[in-house]
């Protein structure tokens, strides 16, 4: 790996976590009142994410050397579960561009150098699955074709993209992400959907475009490094994770939505004209949704805890428990589209109409849980082969120890 000398951009001064959170909550009303505009701009407006880098959420995990806090991920977590309250296509922006500040702790410093060695504030998008073709070449890949759903891709002078390593039988034997600048991809205005409409992830695409070894890493490997201990945490977790902690914040924002507006709600099919909030099935459907919410935050903290105990010992986090987090972490987007629709049918007609937030939470949250991060099946497959002794594929995140790949 090439050394970069320390940068004029190094502090120290990182804020608490709480108050970090804190600032995610005085953005909520912010968030709420531009969500309808978001959507229907398709994009979340600069000032939005101006906004978040002013409340330095963006620094959370970037390395010191490059201006950051290098705070451990679960506060990156606690934020999105706060910002997800406001508006999900504007946290699912900030969950995307903000957890690659991490990932470079991941690289080769010199990626780092290319990307912030002028400006540690930009910011970078990313588009991880495999859809393109990467063929790998003498001092790194070239690629080429389109990457889909590069949620943010608007604001990011740069991208990650994703490419399968093959062994010379065409057999995928490593999974990587690529660092291009913007200069060398075009954007595709294709991000014509029914949720996280807000998010602009649009396409990329490429013509023979070549990206040096330097800017590359395995998505698939996992092994100690030379860089401070928040950055031994497995890629898989963080990512997929960061995933699942906005989806909490989602499915919070449609309980809180749901309390403002069955508290003042009266039930017309009630001969007697009740208010909503002392029907006991209102009440029932509310404690339920609240009990998946608080499991699916409760598990994600926990999970993170459970690997911060062995990565600040500079331990790798075994192998059994990694697959088990995988696991806890992909389920939280179905349980929080559950608690949802547990809620939806209390209001009634008025949940159906478009200037109501509860139907955008839906739509959004039934979206974000379509993420590759949250496959159900395959997480829980993964888990069963590994419990019943079978091998885990080969590029499943976070798996192997070492990537099959030559040396970079």
């Amino acid at each position: 790996m090439s050394t970069i000398t320390d940068t004029p951009f190094t502090q120290t001064d990182a804020p608490s976590a709480q108050e970090l959170v804190a600032r995610a909550t005085a953005l909520l009303p912010m968030l709420r009142e531009k969500a309808a505009s978001v959507e229907a701009n398709r994009m979340v407006s600069k000032e939005t994410i101006q906004a978040f880098v002013e409340a330095g959420f963006f620094k959370i995990l970037q390395e010191k050397r490059w201006g950051g806090w290098e705070l451990d991920p679960s506060v990156f977590w606690r934020v999105l579960m706060e910002l997800g309250r406001g508006c999900p296509s504007s946290t699912w922006n900030m969950m995307i561009l903000g957890v690659h500040q991490w990932e470079f702790g991941h690289m080769d410093p010199q990626a780092a150098e290319d990307v912030w060695g002028q400006d540690n504030s930009v910011i970078v998008a990313s588009s991880y699955g495999p859809t393109g073709r990467c063929e790998k070449v003498e001092g790194g890949y070239k690629l080429s074709g389109q990457w889909k759903c590069s949620s943010g891709t608007d604001h990011g002078q740069w991208a990650f993209v994703g490419g399968l390593v093959r062994d010379e039988n065409g057999a995928a034997i490593d999974r990587i992400a690529l660092l291009v600048p913007r200069t060398h991809y075009q954007i595709i205005d294709d991000w014509y959907v029914f949720g996280l409409a807000g998010t602009g992830s649009k396409s990329l695409e490429m013509h023979d475009v070549f990206v040096p070894a330097h800017r590359t890493h395995s998505l698939s490997a996992y092994q100690l490094n030379d860089r401070p201990s928040s950055y031994l945490h497995p890629f898989g977790t963080i990512f997929c994770g960061s995933v699942s902690a906005a989806l909490v914040g989602f499915a919070q924002g449609a309980i809180d939505t749901y309390i403002e507006q069955m508290s003042t709600r009266t039930l017309s099919a009630n001969v007697n004209m009740k208010a909503a909030n002392v029907n006991p099935a209102v009440g029932d459907r509310l404690g339920h949704a609240v009990a998946k919410v608080r499991s699916c935050r409760a598990r994600l903290l926990h999970l993170m805890n459970e690997s911060a105990e062995y990565v600040y010992r500079r331990e790798l986090v075994p192998e059994d428990m990694r697959v088990g987090h995988i696991l806890d972490i992909s389920r939280v987007g179905n349980e929080c589209s559950e608690a949802v629709l547990k809620l939806f049918p209390a209001l009634g007609a008025r949940g159906l109409y478009s200037n109501n937030p509860m139907q955008r939470f839906l739509r959004d949250i039934l979206a974000g849980s379509n993420h590759m991060t949250q496959n159900i099946d395959d997480s829980a497959g993964f888990t069963g082969a590994r419990l019943l002794g079978t091998a885990l594929p080969p590029t499943a995140y976070g798996i192997q120890r070492k990537a099959p790949s030559e040396k970079r």
